[in-house]
């Protein structure tokens, strides 16, 4: 019986590698932008390796850049990273439903694996999802996104040094890449966008916050203000 138990979590194991190659693969160019983008904010090999072995967390790594660049305090680096992954919360909610029975720790090990890309593979998957399946998932998603974060970093240690301060314009241009997609898909993007670049600007130009404190305020307030104008104006339309 405990055979037959440890041969199903091998096999759902390499099912789970095998169903998260699509993920490793479409990580690559994205960790070695990041590797690269790392070198050329001032952060060592093993300082920008540590952050995705620790954080495993794409945009919130991009953010993290862009605020060491500027300057920011580990405090608010910490405080803007809880905020963009606070999704998660949500995420580990719906996906608990989903997996099968477990021990809290390995829930606590395959809950750090959790990104976007690792939910929907696992949220999709038809009837319960094993253990072994979820671990086969993230363990390839993960070793793909370190990796390649240590190889983007060795190569843009190889740039001449013009390219390498050429590349944090790369960083502003990854953050619209990502932003136009969702823009298209949903209006409310482009409000949050919007409302939240121009908070951003005011709290800065204003003095009233620093820059990371700043984006964080202005993150938060945007999203109240738009949902609330969200819901005023549904229930304006039931009247």
């Amino acid at each position: 019986m405990q055979m037959s138990a440890v041969a199903e979590s091998k096999a759902g194991f390499k099912e789970g590698l095998r169903a998260g190659i699509s993920i490793a693969v479409g990580y690559l160019p994205v960790a070695l932008t990041f590797g690269l983008l790392a070198k050329t904010t001032g952060l060592t090999v093993i300082e920008a390796v540590l952050m995705s072995v620790l954080v495993f967390a794409g945009a919130a790594q991009y953010i993290s850049l862009s605020l060491i660049a500027g300057g920011a305090g580990a405090a608010i680096i910490i405080f803007n990273t809880f905020i963009v992954n606070i999704r998660h919360f949500l995420m580990s909610a719906s996906l608990n439903e989903k997996m099968e029975p477990e021990t809290r720790l390995k829930k606590a090990v395959y809950a750090f694996g959790l990104t976007d890309e690792t939910f929907t593979v696992i949220a999709t998957k038809e009837g319960k999802s094993t253990t072994g399946f979820a671990f086969g998932v993230m363990l390839i998603a993960y070793g793909s996104w370190v990796i390649n974060t240590g190889i983007g970093h060795l190569i843009g240690a190889s740039l001449p040094s013009f390219l390498q301060q050429a590349m944090s314009i790369a960083l502003y241009a990854m953050f619209i890449g990502l932003l136009v997609p969702s823009a298209k898909k949903d209006l409310k993007v482009v409000y949050l966008a919007g409302l939240a670049a121009a908070l951003n600007s005011l709290f800065v130009l204003t003095g009233l916050l620093n820059t990371g404190w700043a984006i964080a305020a202005a993150s938060l307030l945007s999203a109240v203000v738009v949902e609330a104008a969200g819901w005023l104006r549904k229930g304006a339309g039931l009247l």
